[in-house]
């Protein structure tokens, strides 16, 4: 198609058509997962898995593609796909308005994707998640904690077991290796050191998210949140493409 014409100058037609393709699951589709999910649909990705069970809040502005004024309340799995088909109508796109979790990932899978993109952010399912990748041989790419992050260029792709200066990583290590699992997990990553503290939040703040069961904030940027996103999406597009792809 006329549109993915300088993709396919860039990459070639034989590279291009394995993206075309290609099936992909991103699970998490927040700052990190929207801007993944936004090149994969630029690139011409044939079929997407979209997997979040959350909606807009207004927090969520300052980061995520798909948070507007406009858009508060709303479902980011329906707003995700909404945008991939406006981006790509030939996408064939499937949605999860679910918690990513044990219970959940044989449907989530049931598609059988060639890759999947990790931008979960509960450590838990993102543990999980990462083991059954791996044990049932599904390609996973994994991001790590980009929140109290501010250097771009600190930004990196490793194997989980060779990052460093990212506690999120090192608290995976320790876990999978009880699992079995010691390499091969592909991650974007921080190599900053971790010299940020978090800005406690104000006792008004406290009662939305805080102290009372709701979620833990932490500072974010919208342009590391996005480099991760990006970078995780070029990866998968270089494995994707590759010519040892099966």
């Amino acid at each position: 198609m006329e549109q993915f014409l300088r993709t396919e100058l860039l990459f070639g037609k034989e590279k291009i058509n394995k993206i075309f393709n290609a099936n992909v699951t991103v699970i998490g589709l927040g700052a990190v997962g929207s801007f993944c999910t936004e090149v994969l649909a630029r690139v011409g990705t044939g079929r997407l898995t979209l997997v979040d069970f959350d909606k807009i809040q207004i927090t969520n502005l300052n980061r995520q593609l798909y948070a507007l004024h406009s858009t508060v309340g709303q479902k980011k799995a329906e707003l995700a796909k909404k945008r991939v088909l406006d981006i790509n109508p030939e996408c064939k796109v499937e949605t999860f308005e679910v918690f990513a979790n044990s219970d959940s990932f044989e449907q989530i899978f049931q598609n059988k994707p060639d890759m999947v993109i990790d931008a979960i952010d509960s450590y838990n399912p993102k543990l999980r998640l990462i083991e059954y990748c791996f044990k049932n041989n599904i390609k996973i790419i994994s991001s790590m904690g980009a929140a109290l992050k501010t250097d771009p260029f600190a930004v990196k792709y490793a194997d989980l077991f060779d990052t460093h200066h990212c506690k999120l990583a090192e608290r995976l290590r320790g876990d999978l290796r009880k699992l079995g699992i010691s390499k091969g997990i592909p991650c974007v990553f921080s190599e900053q050191s971790p010299q940020i503290k978090p800005i406690p939040l104000s006792e008004e703040e406290n009662k939305n998210f805080g102290k009372n069961g709701g979620p833990k904030i932490l500072g974010s940027s919208p342009v590391i949140t996005g480099i991760f996103g990006l970078l995780l999406a070029n990866k998968a597009i270089e494995l994707l493409s590759s010519d040892s792809r099966k």
